[in-house]
């Protein structure tokens, strides 16, 4: 008789989203959104939020195992984004940490992210259904 078959469940791989498109000037809100989903769904989303503190000294053994904890993820985190973001970004941003690479980044494309924000926003209160017109037709061409 032969042996039963055993299936083996794997974690879906969610990094294929941040893959998939790099950063490259002009996607950072969406570049941004699936790298948070990303680095949620391993946890490691709390690098972006903190800066990496200092080492503790003469602290008890966890303090120090939470602090290399944090070291080591906010390392994963940077070589994800600049895996995902085109090469002339990588070099300007090689040497920082994930938390400072992504306030850098905020710094670079917030303003333009708040600007493209406002005028999707406009077109959408702009939006009115002409008539008689298709309110189906008039969903899906909101949400284009």
């Amino acid at each position: 008789m032969a042996p039963p078959i055993t299936v083996t469940h794997h974690p879906m791989n969610i990094r294929s989203i941040i893959e998939k498109e790099k950063l490259n000037h002009s996607n950072f809100l969406d570049w941004h959104r699936n790298l948070r989903i990303v680095l949620k769904q391993e946890k490691k989303d709390y690098v972006l939020e903190n800066q990496t503190p200092n080492e503790p000294h003469a602290l008890p053994k966890a303090a120090h195992d939470a602090w290399l904890k944090h070291i080591d993820d906010s390392l994963n985190d940077s070589c994800l984004m600049l895996a995902s973001i085109v090469p002339g970004l990588q070099q300007d941003l090689e040497h920082y940490n994930a938390f400072d690479t992504i306030e850098h980044l905020k710094e670079m494309y917030g303003k333009q992210a708040r600007t493209k924000r406002f005028d999707t926003m406009r077109t959408l209160n702009a939006m009115k259904i002409e008539g008689n017109g298709n309110v189906s037709t008039h969903v899906l061409k909101m949400k284009s």
